[in-house]
């Protein structure tokens, strides 16, 4: 049975906008699932990718910025009570710390990373992140003997760099 450019227009739309299954699709619409899919492969070699558009269409919502926001405050909280924690422990030695230290930037380096791509704002906090995952890495590896000092600029540096971008 054809169906009208209107009816698959309607689909893609469902599809996109309202983030419908193919199912529900299907039901809505009284289509089969496979002629659903059919649509959805043939318009994508035309290059027309639903899933990119639906992706697209999610991440310019003011919900998508509020649940980043929502995930990135979370993080930093729990980043903050870590860097306290380890700033605390006077039974960690320098090196121990040091690598704690790299291994924390790293994880908030690639938290902030996935993070600025639903919120491209952050990218400034991205780039700091990095550059100082970056930092304690060099200097763990050519002045292990200034640990000590990396820390005490460090932690509170990373907290300023937190509240200057994010």
């Amino acid at each position: 049975m054809a169906h009208t450019r209107e009816t698959i227009s309607a689909v893609r739309a469902a599809y996109v906008y309202e983030a419908l299954n193919r199912e529900q699709l299907s039901e809505r619409f009284n289509v089969p699932v496979s002629t659903v899919t059919r649509w959805k492969k043939a318009a994508q070699q035309k290059g027309d990718d639903w899933d990119q558009a639906r992706a697209a269409v999610r991440l310019s919502t003011d919900g998508v910025e509020a649940v980043t926001a929502a995930v990135l405050e979370d993080f930093v909280l729990s980043f903050q009570t870590i860097m306290k924690e380890i700033k605390e422990d006077k039974n960690l030695k320098a090196r121990e710390r040091v690598e704690m230290l790299s291994s924390l930037a790293d994880s908030y380096s690639k938290t902030i990373n996935s993070i600025a791509k639903g919120s491209p704002k952050l990218d400034k906090l991205s780039f700091a992140s990095t550059l100082l995952r970056d930092l304690v890495q060099y200097i763990q590896e050519n002045f292990p003997q200034h640990a000590v000092a990396m820390e005490h600029v460090l932690m509170p540096f990373s907290e300023e760099i937190g509240k200057r971008y994010g």
